[in-house]
């Protein structure tokens, strides 16, 4: 169990050293995100755009790396499977609904991850119930 949570806590780390790293890019360059995610209708985005995404990118990476150093614990684990959830509904929706979007490797990448990273988190919710460092002890 030890293997899966060190797997599962590197992963999450990384994925929040690389979503900051998004995040920086949008504060210094706006034409990074219609140049890498919104090809669909690049006019469409403007430093506003960019400095919002930018904030939120900036969050999901403090949770997700806050998780990876608090892995048991429960509420911060549900918050940082939500972010991948939202950021996956998010890119699906520029995709398939607004059509901002096209299927690129700027887009196809965090969804790729985002899919990974639920998976991993839904089979880690089986032995986060299940881990003994979770379940306070009685003292005698």
């Amino acid at each position: 169990m030890g293997c899966f949570w060190n797997v599962l806590r590197s992963w999450l780390f990384m994925t929040s050293i690389v979503a900051m790293g998004t995040s920086l890019q949008c504060f210094r360059d706006h034409t990074f995100l219609y140049e890498k995610l919104y090809t669909g209708k690049p006019d469409l985005v403007n430093g506003l755009h960019a400095r919002t995404f930018g904030i939120w990118t900036l969050l999901s990476s403090v949770v997700r790396c806050l998780c990876a150093m608090y892995i048991h614990n429960k509420p911060l684990y549900y918050i940082t499977l939500w972010t991948f959830l939202i950021a996956l509904g998010h890119f699906l929706s520029e995709l398939f609904i607004y059509r901002t979007a096209a299927l690129t490797i700027g887009v196809l990448a965090p969804m790729f991850v985002a899919s990974l990273s639920i998976l991993a988190m839904l089979a880690g919710l089986r032995y986060l119930e299940e881990d003994p460092v979770s379940i306070p002890k009685k003292r005698n």
